[in-house]
């Protein structure tokens, strides 16, 4: 029986190619946004949480004057830290890997007539491990260098290429400024982060040397953490927060003039975000549902008062109410899925497209795709439900008289 209603919807679909491809494309539409929508927002996601992770594993960042104190507020005329703090931060904290003090300013990085505009950043031979950065070529500071302040430097990637080409710069000399420094190494490149920020373009020296011969003060503009495998970070991040309250004489309830971030918490925070503006997208997309299945409802009700004759006759011949009800419901469901299955295949081709322009993963859901095409067939039942229920209740006598 049901096959048979079945075949009879295929007949009748068949006979009116052009008018049911035009119904079912606010199906195909719909299906095809959400599926798009909510692919490509699952691979910004997942872009943000590795881009974030790609600072450091397990890394907090101490930072002076420019977060909320306990009772709100921004501290723009806190003191900066000095290399002491990350001495005692390493020295007298529990559970951590390795502490780099660092600091930074914009400056010029020259050789021979090229000029490029980058940052310089002082800091010791910690940074590479606390931001998990290897090097691609070369060596890092050694001690005797970073205490004595000697005149090397690592380049970032962006800073090689715009010096030195594809040459090989270890053991060239360059000028920061006026000054003259050595290369000693180069780190891998880490790319541009979610932020659209190039993370390769700055010029690392030890920070004893940016501080003598760069900035002419003592003064360290931030602490970069990163705790051990297995140790918690909110713990650590207490403790730092104790620790540097003492340090910085802050006592009872007076407000905190330095912050400190989780990394974990802003990739948390940033992927709650991008979470919800998926959802979002996908809610609007959903719409177009919403219009198709008003579409299949609209031309199942001129499909009934076309066939009314044809109604009349199977009624006067036997049929049931729930078999002609069967028949026109049937005839919405093929539509609606028919729709679908053109929808999916359209959504995911596009979503292919987009993450590779936008260059962010393509993460298929296998659940979205059917939960799509489970909607598509539920627009069908619900806004052909009305059309065939017409159907199933016309008089077999007033629709044998229709003309």
């Amino acid at each position: 029986m049901l096959w048979e209603t079945y075949l009879l919807a295929q007949r009748e679909i068949r006979r009116n190619v052009l008018r049911s491809a035009l119904t079912v494309l606010g199906v195909v539409i719909g299906v095809a946004a959400v599926i798009t929508m909510v692919t490509l927002g699952r691979g910004a996601t997942a872009k943000v949480t590795s881009d974030i992770s790609k600072l450091g594993s397990n890394m907090l960042q101490v930072r002076v004057g420019q977060g909320y104190g306990r009772t709100g507020g921004v501290r723009s005329d806190a003191p900066a830290f000095k290399t002491a703090d990350a001495v005692a931060l390493e020295r007298e904290i529990f559970g951590l890997q390795a502490v780099a003090p660092v600091s930074l300013k914009a400056g010029q990085a020259i050789l021979g007539n090229i000029n490029w505009a980058t940052t310089i950043t002082g800091t010791t031979a910690a940074y590479l491990k606390v931001r998990d950065w290897p090097l691609e070529v070369g060596r890092v500071f050694s001690e005797g260098e970073v205490r004595s302040g000697q005149a090397v430097c690592l380049l970032g990637a962006t800073v090689r290429g715009k010096l030195f080409g594809a040459e090989d710069p270890v053991g060239a000399v360059m000028r920061l400024g006026k000054i003259s420094f050595r290369v000693i190494g180069v780190l891998a490149a880490k790319g541009q982060s979610s932020f659209g920020t190039d993370q390769d373009d700055f010029v690392l020296i030890p920070l004893r040397t940016y501080q003598r011969r760069i900035a002419g003060n003592t003064h360290v503009g931030s602490i970069m953490v990163s705790a051990q495998d297995g140790v918690s970070t909110e713990k650590v991040k207490a403790d730092i927060e104790e620790l540097l309250r003492e340090r910085r004489g802050i006592t009872g309830n007076q407000e905190d003039n330095f912050h400190v971030r989780d990394m974990k918490e802003i990739i948390a925070t940033m992927t709650s975000s991008t979470r919800v503006l998926t959802a979002l997208l996908g809610a609007v997309a959903a719409v177009s549902l919403l219009v198709g299945g008003i579409g299949i409802m609209n031309i199942m009700l001129v499909s009934v008062t076309e066939r009314t004759r044809e109604i009349g006759t199977r009624l006067a011949i036997g049929a049931l109410e729930r078999q002609v009800l069967l028949q026109f419901l049937v005839e919405a469901v093929v539509l609606a899925c028919f729709g679908g299955l053109i929808g999916i295949a359209l959504g995911l081709g596009a979503a292919a497209l987009g993450a590779r322009l936008l260059e962010v993963p393509l993460v298929l859901s296998p659940g979205i795709v059917l939960a799509a095409f489970f909607f598509s067939g539920a627009v069908g039942v619900i806004f052909g439900y009305f059309p065939a229920q017409k159907a199933a209740r016309l008089n077999p006598i007033d629709a044998l008289r229709h003309e």
